[in-house]
């Protein structure tokens, strides 16, 4: 393996169309509530209009040699963009300023898993969202079914805040901790 990790200006995502789709077709094949929601999710209905919403984005892929074989979203958005008329992500008045961290996408192919990828793009992900001051909310949303996912984060310091469109989407949150505690968490 030859992985490299490779940091995509938004211009750019076309890049991960193909891995995004592929994310919506292994989280609807995970789904036990639900599952056809995911028919719609695809590459332009998700990454796309998330990229164009959020203040500021940050895509790494994966690649082995020239192979793509994985990737991670996180953006900072303002908190708005998460009341819209599929759900209400998260209490608005839990979230005390204006924006909020979220990583948004984090897709590996199958035979990639296990070789620390998974760490390493949720490490560099952290380490980008905790870089803005003005941002102390961090959240993931797991869809269902996907509890590998689920254990993933929870045992990177994310703790389930609550479920939303009955129990479709798990919601984690992480709050800012001092710089001290943010380079032994991650």
């Amino acid at each position: 393996m030859e992985l490299h990790y490779e940091i995509v200006p938004d211009y750019k995502m076309e890049v991960c169309r193909n891995l995004c789709n592929e994310l919506m077709t292994y989280q609807k094949a995970k789904a036990t509530i639900s599952p056809e929601l995911f028919d719609t999710m695809n590459f332009e209905t998700r990454l796309f209009p998330s990229v164009h919403k959020a203040m500021h984005n940050y895509i790494v892929v994966v690649k082995d040699k020239n192979k793509l074989v994985g990737y991670v979203y996180a953006n900072i958005s303002p908190k708005k963009v998460y009341r819209n008329d599929f759900a209400t992500f998260f209490d608005m008045n839990s979230v005390q300023r204006k924006a909020v961290g979220c990583l948004s996408q984090f897709y590996i192919k199958d035979e990639y898993r296990q070789y620390g990828i998974g760490s390493k793009l949720f490490n560099m992900s952290m380490n980008w969202l905790t870089s803005f001051d003005e941002v102390d909310d961090y959240f993931i949303f797991v869809s269902n079914g996907n509890d590998g996912a689920l254990s993933f984060y929870k045992r990177k310091g994310f703790a389930i805040s609550h479920e939303i469109l009955d129990g479709f989407i798990t919601v984690l949150h992480s709050k800012k901790v001092s710089e001290n505690e943010h380079l032994t968490n991650f």
